[in-house]
């Protein structure tokens, strides 16, 4: 395979996973999918080792890369199999997001490897609406999926079926993805099967142009060792040395939650090794859900060293292979069951990636941006009894300044990549009303680059709902780099009340929310005529 094979291969691969997004967007019902994106597709080698990902959600992507080989290592995989779960301590991330895998095999009955999709569902099972309570465990988060077959050859196993009793749906088709759209429960979980099939299917016919499942697998190993070369020429410009940063999670008033990391960087004859190491991080938190499982740790690990690669290099095991990541059991970022993990998702996985940057910071300054908003602003509402309804999203905030300009304003920061939720929609779907989304001006740090700004979104409740609010950076703003100042910390009012970055509100019709999102950190300090 010359150089320009391999370009068409790598261009192939991510057209496979772009398709499966494609699929699972027009097919689902929820906006949660459909308008904010919260999924994303990824293809796996048949030892369940990354090859292909398209540009979706990098804490879904990362822990998926990070677990899959244990994963695929649990089933005797058949044709027609499909296998859901959303486990946090078996592959998962967060009980919301729902992991759903597909195989692909070859006319030989040979396994090629599996495509995989994973999306956020606004109700599991939880008894808050949204499904993103302020839990101590793992049970109060809602319905625990453990890897199990959710179709067995296209049939629906009765494990599969008591699963989506649980969670409140009637799924009694023979074929279990038979008038599946019927049923709002079972939507999401229907468009999920479609987009997996369909990444299976174009991972076969992928195969065949290749030349078969043995010039497939040379293909996948010629782009991982692509990706090797791409990794190591860029930490290899990295000085040697250990380069350690700290930073904290807003925790209890007056009692932060430290997140400490260590980055040793050696130069050895067979090429630079990055060891990033958590020791000295806080312990996990019996009393909170922002407690991390590992393999969402680790995704923001990769992510962030990502970020050092050049330009196309594509997001495979191969990227990964030179970076070990340690962290001692039951830390914040290595929690171990039965520890509660809603927040340990989406915002533990954002102050990793802060700590990681900032200790990169100091081998290669012009490289790293300020700190970002450091949060994804999670909103989770709703209503249980005769008008049931459970809504979620993450809200955009400011990016940090950096060498080349200032942050980006209003826009969703690393482990998140999705968007609000468009007016139309959750105006059409929700007794809400957006009475104000605008910038948040001036809350980006000063320096020589500015921090980009936050936003501002009020909600006015038509309905009495529940809310839950899980928020960071509301006591600290996002650090500003190389004199750079601070951007503004973020803040939520009720009816012009301050409102704590974590909190469970009861709603009337006629209530106002407002949110307003961290300003990124500022880059360079500013002389005073600036």
């Amino acid at each position: 395979m010359d150089a320009v094979e391999l370009a068409l291969f790598i261009a192939r691969t991510q057209a496979v996973c772009d398709e499966m997004g494609a699929v699972l967007r027009r097919t689902a019902l929820s906006p949660n999918i459909k308008d904010r994106l919260d999924y994303s597709c990824a293809l796996f080698d048949r030892s369940g080792a990354l090859f292909a990902q398209a540009a979706h959600i990098p804490v879904h992507l990362g822990s998926m890369a990070f677990a899959m080989a244990d994963l695929v290592r649990r089933f005797d995989w058949c044709p027609g199999d499909v296998v859901m779960l959303n486990d946090p301590f078996l592959g998962g991330t967060h009980l919301p997001d729902v992991t759903v895998i597909a195989p692909a095999f070859d006319a030989e009955g040979v396994l090629l490897g599996f495509a995989a999709d994973r999306a956020h569902h606004a109700n599991i099972g939880a008894d808050r609406p949204g499904s993103m309570p302020l839990s101590s465990t793992l049970e109060e988060e809602g319905v625990l999926i453990p890897p199990m077959l959710l179709l067995r050859e296209g049939r629906l196993p009765p494990e599969a079926r008591r699963v989506f009793y649980a969670l409140g749906a009637q799924a009694t088709a023979q074929d279990a993805v038979t008038d599946w759209q019927r049923d709002p429960v079972l939507a999401d979980f229907a468009a999920q099967v479609s987009s997996a099939r369909i990444g299976a299917r174009l991972m076969t016919e992928l195969a065949s142009t290749a030349g078969g499942a043995a010039d497939f697998r040379a293909a996948i190993a010629r782009l991982n060792a692509w990706a090797a070369r791409l990794a190591q020429s860029s930490f290899a410009k990295l000085p040697a040395g250990r380069f350690s940063a700290e930073d904290a999670l807003d925790g209890a008033p007056g009692a932060p939650i430290p997140i400490a990391v260590a980055l040793s960087v050696d130069h050895g004859p067979k090429g630079t090794t990055v060891v990033v190491d958590f020791t000295g991080t806080a312990a996990q938190q019996p009393d909170s859900n922002l407690n991390c499982p590992l393999p969402v740790a680790a995704a923001a690990v990769f992510y962030a060293l990502r970020a050092l690669m050049p330009a196309g290099t594509p997001a495979v095991a191969g990227a990964f292979e030179a970076v070990e990541i340690r962290a001692p059991k039951a830390c914040l970022v290595n929690a171990q069951r039965a520890a509660a993990v809603a927040a340990g998702n989406v915002e533990t996985s954002m102050r990793v990636v802060d700590a990681v940057l900032r200790a990169l910071a100091d081998a290669c300054p012009d490289a790293i941006p300020a700190a970002a908003q450091g949060t994804m602003n999670n909103i989770a509402m709703g209503q249980r009894g005769a008008h049931e309804w459970d809504y979620y999203e993450t809200l955009a905030g400011g990016h940090g300044g950096h060498a080349c300009g200032p942050g980006l304003s209003a826009r969703h920061a690393h482990m998140t990549n999705t968007l609000n939720t468009p007016v139309e929609s959750l105006e059409t779907h929700y007794p809400l009303r957006i009475e104000r989304y605008a910038l948040r001006r001036g809350s980006g740090g000063t320096g020589v680059h500015r921090g980009g700004d936050g936003i501002e979104r009020s909600y006015r409740f038509l309905e009495s709902a529940e809310v839950t609010l899980l928020t960071e950076r509301r006591r600290s703003g996002p650090w500003g780099l190389l004199g750079g100042a601070e951007g503004a910390p973020g803040a939520q009012f009720l009816n012009g009340e301050s409102v704590g970055g974590r909190a469970e509100l009861t709603v009337k019709a006629g209530d106002l929310l407002m949110v307003c999102t961290p300003g990124g950190g500022g880059w360079g300090a500013a002389k005073e005529t600036d």
